[in-house]
């Protein structure tokens, strides 16, 4: 029992180490490979305006919960500039198990590969999932850890302050 409070006490504890000091930095450029073979960089998906991150893999069960949030919110803000890419960590043999699972869900928005995990890093995405809302410049202005059923009502409100939409925290406006 003791061995168990504090593993998740570790736990815990470097969530929050890991979420400081985040808020305000800004997002290198970095370059990435998108499932459909093509490549792009942060840069160039900021171009139109701000970005969500999610670092995610195909085990992950609460990743799978999100994603169908976050395509949502991608096609419905879309029009005004906001996309989503979405990370994956699966190993290189897996590739093909998530351009299937990917097609199979029918998702519009960006989906990038990171099989060595260089971007998680580099953007402490390691635990998963992890979403980050960057503005137009490059700045991050929100970042979480984990999922569970009802906080995609959080993530949209972010979402719809980084627009400049007021916002009543309704998930089905």
């Amino acid at each position: 029992m003791k061995k168990n409070a504090l593993i998740l006490f570790i736990f815990l504890f470097s969530s929050l180490i890991a979420n400081e000091g985040v808020a305000g930095r800004t997002v290198p450029d970095l370059k990435i490979k998108l499932l459909n073979g093509k490549k792009t960089s942060i840069n160039e998906l900021l171009q139109d305006g701000p970005l969500l991150i999610d670092f995610w893999a195909t085990w992950c069960k609460p990743c799978k919960k999100v994603m169908k949030h976050l395509d949502r919110y991608h096609q419905k803000y879309s029009e005004n500039g906001f996309k989503v890419l979405m990370i994956n960590q699966d190993t290189p043999r897996s590739i093909g198990k998530v351009k299937s699972y990917i097609n199979s869900q029918n998702h519009k928005f960006y989906v990038g590969l990171d099989p060595n995990q260089q971007i998680a890093k580099k953007l402490n995405g390691l635990i998963m999932p992890t979403l980050i809302l960057v503005d137009k410049d490059g700045s991050i202005k929100w970042r979480h850890q984990g999922y569970s059923p009802g906080e995609e009502v959080e993530i949209e409100h972010q979402i719809k302050m980084i627009l400049g939409f007021k916002d009543s925290k309704s998930s089905e406006s």
